[in-house]
């Protein structure tokens, strides 16, 4: 095995194929210090907790274990029909030197099997017996690929379970339901399942029924927060689920979890308390009286009462509210992510453990709208704490410093590559969301080499370098697994400043060093 720097908190183990990645992950099921593994087609990557252990503690752990027998797993088996129409039908077909017909049939008559999940909830890599396979990905991923697409990448076929980015060709779409979190298994496609695909009857329903939304109700009595006027993107958070990554399931929560932390000890609640991420400017109506805290980003916050009077509140520090005050957040004037806080914590559903609402994999609560009513929970533990945390957030045009470790792919780009990403500055574009932040330099990066890389585990911080050589910054909401290369990952203590970066903001990267 070959054990490469993935962050300053996860090693990527490179194994022999397929066949050996899954052994290692079955065999470091009891590794002291792990906190989860996610396997790929050829690697593992392994997130490790550093107070139990090091890279170079963990790394010696693994390189001890003796690996032995056959990786085995079964699943059933999975019937999944297409509409073979995708729009990259007719040139994936082209850059495999078949017509779109042949690609159809042999695609309907190879053996296909799940070989790991990743990416989304859901996703399941599915190899087949078939050489013909073997298809680049597109050059530079789509912002938004239809629930439901089924597409080819490298030697694998895949099914989006939701709507979200993605670089694989596209060559039908499926209405099966690849993930519903009230079905045992959440997942249809297990590793390990036998997957047959069928052409869809003419005329069959081609999209997918999404779940209606349900929106909690006030209460009678009870402490609540109504949604008057929603920000951009305006969200329930906590710690998100870290663990469960075998389904395919990325730990999400907040983005800036240092703002999470102040404004839940501000108002003295549990560190853990679900809080509300606001992007933008957002107005709320409190029913009920209680405390709250606005911390991340710094903007203009105002109180008004019911009689219309309103007053200044500083950032950081809990305030009181009545029955029927409004508390308005500006737009912000540094800082992109608004968190507030109320005393008892927001009370909602959680998914997996966790009321985090993860935009990519479509878990948690749905991304809250005008009229939305949040109950206020009970989780309250200790005294208010009137102490502000100054942190020095970035406006845009500012320039911020970022440290990274490189690896795990540095050595597909040039050293010219490397010299660019860190002596470069970076644009953040508009292009951001919590899946990743879009940037942009004067100079693409450029590979040593070409080709295409088998899909491999990532970290949130993660420098993801698609073929135009323009990265993308992985926050809380990313695929777990991609295939283009990793040219570095933020440290941990990074993190939080990167969740605060807002379009037009400019980036400086230095090296940290990894595992030597």
């Amino acid at each position: 095995m070959r054990i490469l720097t993935a962050s300053d908190r996860a090693l990527l183990v490179e194994a022999a194929d397929l066949d050996e990645a899954m052994r290692f992950h079955l065999a470091w099921d009891s590794v002291p210090g792990i906190i989860e593994r996610i396997p790929g087609a050829r690697t593992v990557l392994v997130r490790f907790d550093p107070v139990r252990t090091s890279a170079a503690a963990l790394a010696a752990a693994l390189e001890a274990i003796e690996v032995d027998g056959e990786h085995e797993q079964t699943a059933g088996e999975v019937v999944v029909p297409v509409h073979y129409d995708g729009e990259d039908l007719d040139e994936a077909a082209g850059l495999l030197g078949v017509s779109a017909e042949e690609l159809v049939s042999r695609h309907l008559s190879a053996n296909w099997r799940v070989a790991f999940s990743g990416f989304a909830p859901g996703f399941g890599y599915i190899v087949g017996d078939d050489p013909l396979f073997e298809v680049p990905r597109r050059s530079s991923p789509r912002t938004r690929v239809p629930a439901g697409s089924v597409a080819l990448a490298g030697a694998f076929t895949g099914v989006y379970p939701r709507e979200s980015p993605g670089g694989w060709q596209l060559i039908g779409r499926t209405d099966a339901v690849m993930w519903d979190i009230d079905r045992d298994p959440p997942a249809l496609l297990a590793p390990g399942t036998v997957v047959r695909f069928e052409r869809a009857v003419r005329g069959s329903s081609s999209h997918p029924v999404a779940s209606e939304t349900k929106r909690r109700e006030r209460i009678e009595g009870a402490s609540a927060v109504e949604v008057v006027r929603p920000s951009l993107q305006l969200l329930i958070q906590d710690t998100g689920r870290p663990g469960h990554a075998a389904l395919g399931v990325s730990a999400s929560g907040v983005a800036d979890r240092t703002a999470m932390r102040d404004a839940n000890r501000a108002v003295g609640n549990d560190p853990a308390a679900a809080v509300l991420e606001s992007v933008g400017a957002v107005t709320l109506r409190c029913h009920g009286d209680g405390v709250a805290a606005v911390t991340g980003a710094v903007g203009e916050i105002t109180v008004t009462d019911a009689a219309g009077l309103g007053r200044s509140i500083p950032h950081g520090i809990p305030f009181a509210t009545v029955d029927g005050d409004e508390i308005s957040l500006a737009h912000p004037t540094r800082g992109m992510r608004y968190v507030l806080a109320v005393r008892g914590g927001v009370d909602a559903a959680s998914a997996l453990g966790s009321a985090a609402s993860d935009t990519l994999a479509g878990l948690g609560p749905a991304p809250l709208v005008a009229g939305d009513i949040i109950a206020i929970g009970d989780r309250a533990r200790g005294a208010v704490d009137p102490v502000a945390a100054e942190r020095d957030l970035p406006a845009s045009g500012d320039l911020v410093d970022l440290t990274i470790t490189l690896g795990p792919r540095d050595d597909w780009f040039t050293p010219a590559a490397i010299e660019t990403l860190i002596t470069q500055e970076w644009l953040v574009t508009p292009r951001s969301d919590r899946v990743g932040i879009r940037i942009q330099g004067e100079v693409a990066l450029e590979r040593a080499r070409n080709g295409e890389l088998p899909s491999e585990g990532a970290v949130t911080g993660a420098i993801q370098v698609p073929a135009d050589g323009q990265p993308v910054l992985f926050l809380p909401d990313h695929p777990l697994t991609g295939g283009y290369p990793i040219i570095g990952a933020l440290t941990d203590r990074s993190l939080d400043l990167a969740a605060q970066l807002p379009p037009g903001a400019r980036i400086r990267f230095r090296i940290e060093e990894g595992l030597s």
